[in-house]
This record gives C-alpha cells, sequence and structure tokens, in this order.
C-alpha cells in the first residue's frame, strides 16, 4: 500500500473498467477500447501494473496451497483488524493472483460462476 496507494485501489476494489451510460432508461455498458480517454487509458495502466505486482504473490515454484495458506493468513489478519471481505470478492482475488499458466482454469471457474 506504501508503494502506490492508487495501485493498491486496483488490488483491493478489483479492476478499472472504463463503461458509458446509454438509452432510456439509462443503462451502463463497457466502452469500446476505440472509446478510451487518456484517463480510462491511464486506469487501466493501473489494472495492467496490479496484475503483475499480484504475480508477486506466487511465484513459479510455489505450490497453490501454499499461496492460498499466505493468503489466508493476509485476510485473517485483515480480519483481525476488522476489515471484513466478502466471499466473492475474496474468490476474485485469488484468481487474479495466480500465475497464467492457469490462466484456463481461471477462465472455466470465471465463466462456471459468473464472476
Amino acid at each position: 500500500m506504501a508503494k502506490d496507494s492508487e495501485l493498491w485501489d486496483v488490488i483491493y476494489d478489483g479492476p478499472f473498467i472504463p463503461v458509458k451510460t446509454i438509452g432510456e432508461p439509462a443503462v451502463t455498458i463497457p466502452k469500446t477500447r476505440k472509446e478510451y480517454n487518456d484517463s480510462d487509458h491511464k486506469a487501466i495502466e493501473k489494472n495492467f501494473r496490479a496484475k503483475k505486482d499480484h504475480h508477486l504473490w506466487m511465484k513459479d515454484d510455489e505450490s497453490i496451497q501454499d499461496m492460498h495458506t499466505r493468503f489466508t493468513s493476509i485476510i485473517n489478519e485483515l480480519h483481525s483488524l476488522g476489515e471484513i471481505i466478502p466471499r466473492n470478492k475474496l474468490v476474485r482475488k485469488i484468481l487474479n493472483v495466480l500465475l497464467d499458466s492457469w490462466e484456463s482454469k481461471v477462465n472455466t471457474i470465471t465463466e462456471a460462476n459468473d464472476l
């Protein structure tokens, strides 16, 4: 968190998705890449930086059990400080910290559970 508070926001709140509002009644939908403005590009860049920093959490030689143990320890510390994080958010965080070799499994879980 001390490294970059805005980056921590992405890690904590999840990735930024540029959206626009259309129609009557108003409906919010994601923007296409062509519709991104400078602010959107900067926010998307933070998403990528957060993803890169997340990979520091799981190392190439680390098992999923070891990574989960460390993750659970962090969550327990947050809980003891009064920070309650919903289960669905925890699942998304775990899926985000997995290495690229897990990408197909992450996509399957995400689609199957409509995350």
